[in-house]
């Protein structure tokens, strides 16, 4: 099916949402509460545990037992209560990732408090349009008691909505903003927790906005993520060619290995490689892997390396996910950094009782 689509329904009993563009899945919402009391974009009040020199963090004391790391320590110090939001996922024994610079999302806009102003996507280029959404903006903030305070992100969804729509989201997310960020006295506590999966795809999906939505009885069928998920599922994937790739997830790092099939041609290798860089980003995000990524590209000459470097900076240069791109090793492997910013596909499965 051409265009993009958000389909909502549900995997092992649980809420789910998953993007389509042009019938191929792209994007995966998933409840995660069964594997984390704190997923990420979760909101709490924290308590300073712990500064960690030479390191420039702390370690903090959060809701439900959980420990977190903050690398923003300048002016803390211990003992003491703020607010803050997970950024993503803890590996096993480690502290949960936050972060001060708390956000509250909405499908038109984004409330920054701390960061006052209102500013406007800029896929929104007309300029009548751009004042028309600040002066909307400004006047929340007004309402709220809190310009100097806090500010607010346009969304290029914000221009297909009417003054009326656009005003009370942003009454609505000024007024959480409020709310949730002067409670910052007291021990650890949950304050707002993540979006579950249904509004996180209306609001990060909705820029720019889908063709269509579908939340009928046995959509995940009929729109092939029920197979989709089952494929992710296995580390297998299918390259143009005959080619295939394996993408293993291990303790200490995600491994990745690419063969070109019957055809071991120069030529062969090339393309499998360049196929499997396309669509690693997709892969990964899928999967919801992250950490430290090794990949053992079919072999090519050396004079190649650098159309397969192209191809990578360039698949991942869309990615929303923080990625740093490492290089080639001594030893001809590719490494990059995925930040860890979901729970795993896998190990949800198998929370469910799904996993292979």
């Amino acid at each position: 099916m051409k265009g993009t689509q958000v389909v909502l329904g549900h995997l092992w009993g649980r809420e789910a949402a998953a993007l389509m563009v042009d019938g191929r899945i792209e994007d995966l919402a998933l409840d995660a509460s069964a594997l984390t009391p704190l997923p990420p974009g979760a909101v709490c009040r924290a308590v300073v545990d712990r500064l960690v020199k030479g390191q420039g963090g702390v370690f903090l004391r959060l809701p439900e037992g959980q420990r977190g790391f903050l690398r923003e320590a300048k002016g803390l110090a211990e003992g003491q209560s703020l607010i803050v939001q997970v950024t993503g996922v803890a590996e096993d024994g480690k502290a949960v990732p936050v972060t001060q610079r708390v956000l509250f999302r909405g499908r038109s806009a984004i409330a920054t408090p701390g960061a006052p102003g209102v500013n406007v996507s800029r896929r929104i280029r007309d300029d009548a349009e751009r004042e028309r959404l600040v002066a909307l903006g400004e006047a929340a903030l007004a309402g709220a008691g809190s310009p100097d305070r806090m500010g607010f992100v346009i969304r290029t969804a914000a221009a297909l909505a009417d003054d009326d729509e656009i005003a009370a989201e942003l009454a609505d997310l000024a007024q959480l903003s409020v709310q949730v960020t002067a409670d910052a006295q007291g021990g650890p506590e949950l304050l707002l927790d993540a979006e579950p999966p249904w509004r996180a795809a209306w609001i990060d999906w909705a820029d720019p906005p889908p063709d269509a939505i579908d939340d009928g009885e046995g959509a995940f069928d009929a729109h092939g993520v029920t197979d989709a998920v089952e494929t992710l599922l296995s580390p297998d994937v299918a390259l143009p060619g005959g080619g295939r790739a394996v993408i293993e997830p291990t303790r200490a790092l995600v491994a990745v290995d690419v063969n070109t099939g019957a055809d071991t041609s120069p030529a062969a290798a090339l393309k499998a490689n360049i196929a499997l860089a396309r669509d690693l980003p997709r892969q990964l995000r899928l999967r919801g892997l992250g950490g430290q990524v090794v990949i053992d590209f079919a072999p090519i000459p050396k004079r190649d390396r650098g159309t397969l470097d192209q191809a990578l900076r360039a698949a991942f240069r869309a990615e929303g996910t923080e990625t740093t791109l490492i290089g080639w090793t001594a030893l001809g492997l590719y490494e990059l950094s995925r930040k860890r910013d979901r729970v795993p596909l896998q190990a949800l499965a198998a929370a469910a009782g799904e996993g292979r």
